[in-house]
């Protein structure tokens, strides 16, 4: 679940031209996308690295763009004002077949924050940002650690050798628990909060409907002057429709986006995090022993995972950059996972280092469109990882690795992760 106000864009500011890169040779790469292993990005990766940081690769429909692995050429790149995330006045590539086949207008909501530039895109950075403060959500604290500590205590209660899928058991009914906390669910709504995200082939409709509703309700009960209506972000957002400088429909897309980008992503990390200690044992021991800290375990842990396939963009002027010219209508994909295995930055990058005490991954991007919700994510990780493996110093996967159920895609997860304790 890491901002400088930027210029406008020109309302025409490029004409869109998919053929601008030359002519290709026969050999170019395609974009890896498939996973060898749960916790190491594709292999591949390396093969588009020693072509350069910035290099051309071919899509599945036989589209040129820009592939971008460097770290420097990454985070600069983030934070240039020259590339553009707006579907709807860009030609977007479309980075798997999967994809060409959805509607960019499908969901509205999802518009909000993750399809728009500056200067309304900081407009909606602003709304949010005072809700996701460092401290605001280290006031969450409690709440979080106090839902991990129940779910671990029913799993004590049960038969020592039985085996349970951590995923369903514990990460995601914590995440979930978080996200009513930071967003403010009322306690009479969040089984039905937890059936729409979990019980729909496609959440954000019904989502969308129900935030619409519960923004009514808070309306509802400041008029009728009620005390204590609550102290998430939704909360927030309500006293601004209150007030008259937000509508309902902002609120519903600024918490649809929030639930569906936090939601999987955050579940999907801490899992693979599980996964990937219980594989590392040596690291894991400094954990135990205090030589590792948390707060530089779970900074390393997001370093080395990355679990995105990479940040799309299309470019509104020319860009140099490690010796190549973006042209305006290029695609370009960010290989942030790529980025983080940059041996020019991180020392042995494809080794889990705890002790690394890195700071400067990408794994919530960079610049303007960086994750609004990291502050949680960070807060989510560290709590389930750090309760887990201190209540559990025995805890071990109850089936070999090769056998725990992978999902490749655009966001690499896995289905279900069977443990012992």
């Amino acid at each position: 679940m890491p901002h400088t106000d930027r210029e406008a864009f020109p309302e025409n500011r490029f004409e869109a031209r998919p053929a601008t890169l030359p002519e290709a040779p026969s050999d170019l790469p395609g974009l890896p996308l498939t996973r060898q292993c749960p916790y190491h990005p594709p292999k591949e990766y390396e093969d588009l690295r020693a072509r350069g940081p910035v290099t051309r690769i071919r899509l599945y429909d036989g589209r040129q763009i820009w592939a971008v692995t460097g770290h420097a050429a990454t985070r600069a790149l983030l934070a240039d004002n020259r590339l553009t995330v707006d579907r709807d006045k860009a030609e977007f590539p479309k980075l798997a077949r999967m994809l060409a086949l959805g509607r960019p207008d499908r969901h509205p909501a999802m518009r909000a924050l993750l399809r728009t530039d500056p200067p309304l895109h900081t407009e909606q950075r602003r709304a949010l940002l005072p809700s996701l403060s460092l401290k605001r959500v280290q006031g969450w604290r409690a709440t979080v650690e106090a839902v991990a500590d129940a779910r671990l205590d029913a799993w004590a209660a049960r038969p020592p050798g039985e085996s349970v899928d951590l995923l369903a058991t514990y990460v995601r009914p914590l995440v979930t628990a978080s996200m009513h906390t930071m967003l403010g669910i009322p306690e009479d709504d969040r089984e039905r909060f937890h059936d729409l995200l979990h019980r729909h082939f496609d959440a954000v409709p019904p989502l969308g409907e129900y935030l619409l509703a519960l923004c009514e309700a808070k309306q509802r009960r400041s008029d009728a002057g009620e005390a204590g209506l609550g102290t998430g972000l939704l909360d927030d957002l309500a006293g601004r429709v209150r007030a008259g400088t937000l509508t309902a429909e902002q609120f519903a897309h600024y918490g649809t986006v929030l639930i569906v980008a936090g939601q999987d992503v955050t579940v999907s990390t801490i899992a693979l995090a599980v996964l990937t200690l219980l594989s590392h044992e040596d690291e894991l021991a400094l954990l135990r022993t205090g030589e590792a800290p948390w707060s530089n375990a779970v900074e390393e842990l997001l370093r080395f995972l990355s679990l995105t396939g990479g940040l799309v963009r299309v470019a509104t002027a020319d860009i140099e950059t490690s010796g190549e010219v973006i042209r305006p209508g290029d695609g370009v994909v960010l290989l942030n996972p790529a980025a983080n295995r940059d041996p020019d930055v991180f020392e042995n990058p494809h080794a889990l280092d705890l002790r690394r005490g890195v700071r400067n991954h990408l794994a919530f991007g960079f610049g303007v469109h960086q994750c609004v919700g990291q502050n949680l994510a960070r807060l989510d990780v560290e709590v389930a990882l750090r309760k887990l493996f201190d209540r559990f110093p025995k805890l071990r996967l109850a089936v070999p690795i090769d056998e725990v159920p992978v999902r490749q895609g655009l966001v690499f997860s896995i289905g279900a992760l069977p443990v012992e304790r």
